[in-house]
């Protein structure tokens, strides 16, 4: 089963360290956050990627170009100009780069790969977002109620920390710090699609996944949440990129499932 990446958007609100790279190849514990979702799918068995690419696509092509070599052990003869793998230390995984466009929108991106895709089941996510989220339990779930997609559904932590007060003598009696937020369920990525979604795509390039393809797939019954109550963050801002470096270099990083 093939799992669809978008890694096409510019990141403007990480722009600290999008100015020269696309958001999914900033590095997190010295390897692009990119490599990191993969390695989730992979450790699930799951090695077929399509990346939908777009800003600064050459950069994704360049990084699996050299990935086998920078990966494996070597030895170069520059007398002849030839060279010899000694050991490879690489993932057993197929990778095809599409540049999507510059300006296309999720939808629009995901379009443009479905001859790539196939009339087949996939998985699809975005670049740059972590979870430990149990993606054979996901696929599981998705095959229970034969519909043509599901959602991983995520509760994000609140921005800030959560009192309870005494109305009358304003003592404050509880304190959590950066509860779950409020009780509502949002988009947290990690989807399954029947091939059938590709129906609802169709607004060209200007078309946006999460707007009217969701919305309709949800009013016409054909749209389940699978609900993650794990580990889950974004990489929106440079604060979040810290946060998920810190994880990385504690040693438990949450998303290390491999």
């Amino acid at each position: 089963m093939k799992v669809v990446i978008f890694a096409g958007g510019m990141g403007t609100r990480l722009s600290e360290e999008t100015s020269s790279v696309p958001k999914p190849m900033v590095r997190i514990g010295g390897r692009p956050i990119l490599w990191h979702i993969m390695k989730l799918y992979s450790r699930c068995g799951f090695n077929d990627f399509v990346v939908l690419g777009g800003y600064r696509c050459e950069i994704i092509k360049e990084y699996f170009f050299n990935y086998f070599i920078q990966n494996s052990d070597v030895t170069f003869n520059l007398q002849d100009n030839s060279f010899r793998i000694l050991s490879r230390h690489t993932e057993p995984w197929q990778v095809t780069v599409l540049d999507t466009g510059l300006a296309t929108q999720t939808g629009g991106r995901l379009k443009r790969a479905e001859e790539f895709i196939g009339n087949e089941r996939f998985m699809l996510t975005y670049g740059d977002g972590l979870s430990d989220v149990n993606l054979n339990a996901l696929l599981d779930f998705h095959l229970s109620h034969k519909r043509l997609a599901t959602m991983t559904s995520v509760q994000p932590e609140g921005r800030f920390g959560s009192l309870t007060i005494n109305s009358e003598s304003d003592q404050i009696t509880s304190f959590v710090e950066k509860p779950k937020g409020d009780g509502t369920w949002i988009n947290g990525g990690f989807f399954v699609c029947e091939p059938g979604v590709f129906r609802y795509l169709n607004q060209g390039d200007e078309t946006v996944w999460e707007r009217r393809p969701l919305e309709s797939l949800a009013t016409d019954n054909e749209l389940f949440a699978y609900k993650h109550t794990g580990f889950w963050k974004p990489m929106d801002t440079l604060r979040d990129k810290n946060q998920l470096e810190e994880l990385w270099k504690s040693g438990s990083a949450p998303w290390k499932t491999w």
